[in-house]
């Protein structure tokens, strides 16, 4: 194989690597492409390729991520993970640890951890790699990346449980949840959110948000049931699809920009959370953006009694 074709065969798990480390699709892919250049430029040939490539973007991705930890405490409001429509990278021995680790759930929870026990909890639960390749990925002894192994799980492991809907419950009960949407059944939505769902959008003070997280499922249901009819009035229209391996949606304009995406936790046989993503700088790699605000604007409007 040339270097080209070892590096585009690694290219997937490299982004998967890099997107669970950074949470950001653009980020990630930034730190493959950076990759790419300093594996083309080096003199030597690795003995694994595998190995050398993944400790690169590794450690590219680690320094990303300190410096974003300062923006990130400076974000307007929640602040969510770029979504995921798809992971490039599929490995069916570990496809249940994989779609867990790529959750909003699960990245949130990574958020907790520092740089190196993200990047180690990464390469080790999700990746499987070894210890000593772990080591060599992140700069540090094999002693201390078992310590930050365990420092990892114990604070992945004090979050929230993991999802353990099977694919085929999620994806019918998301099924209902999004007839119900359409029609703006309340009583429909209702019954199939947990009693403190919660309901959080990301707007990063970049479009028009949530000012506060809405709680219970009263709540939830009457302002889903209220104001989807509203947005469809304006030809608002919205796409099921799978967001970060968990089952969501895609909402457009009238044009085909996208509006936001929304993403279901799923747990015990009801929405535990829903997750939206409007910050138009987190959208870009889905499509087209919409105007945000044009469109609350709308909403708004059609609220109104027309005029006599």
């Amino acid at each position: 194989m040339s270097r080209t074709e070892e590096f585009q065969e690694l290219r997937p798990l490299l982004f998967s690597i890099a997107y669970r480390i950074l949470g950001s699709v653009s980020e990630a892919e930034d730190a493959v492409q950076e990759t790419w250049l300093r594996f083309e430029a080096s003199p030597t040939e690795p003995r694994s390729t595998k190995a050398y490539l993944s400790a690169v973007v590794t450690r590219l991705s680690i320094d990303v991520l300190r410096s974003a930890r300062v923006r990130r405490e400076e974000y307007v409001g929640p602040w969510f993970p770029e979504p995921l429509l798809a992971d490039p990278y599929e490995d069916p021995a570990r496809s249940a640890e994989l779609a867990d680790s790529v959750s909003m759930a699960a990245l949130l929870l990574l958020e907790r951890l520092s740089p190196l026990e993200r990047a180690v909890f990464v390469l080790r639960e999700v990746f499987d790699f070894g210890f000593p390749e772990v080591a060599s990925a992140v700069g540090r002894s094999e002693s201390a990346c078992r310590q930050l192994a365990v420092r990892a799980r114990r604070h992945m492991a004090a979050g929230r449980p993991r999802f353990e809907a099977d694919r085929t419950e999620r994806e019918e009960l998301a099924s209902r949840f999004f007839d119900a949407l359409r029609e703006g059944d309340v009583a429909g939505l209702q019954d199939l959110l947990a009693a403190d769902v919660s309901m959080v959008g990301d707007g990063g003070g970049k479009a028009p948000q949530l000012a506060r997280a809405i709680i219970g499922a009263e709540k939830v249901a009457r302002l889903l049931g209220s104001v989807f009819p509203r947005m469809a009035r304006i030809d608002v229209t919205f796409e099921p699809h799978e967001v970060n391996g968990q089952s969501g949606a895609i909402f457009r304009d009238r044009d085909g920009k996208v509006l936001h995406t929304l993403a279901l936790d799923v747990l015990d046989g009801q929405i535990q959370t829903i997750r939206l993503v409007i910050n138009p700088d987190k959208l870009g790699h889905v499509g087209p953006v919409a105007d945000a605000w044009a469109v609350d604007r709308a909403v708004r409007q059609a609220r109104r009694p027309p005029a006599p």
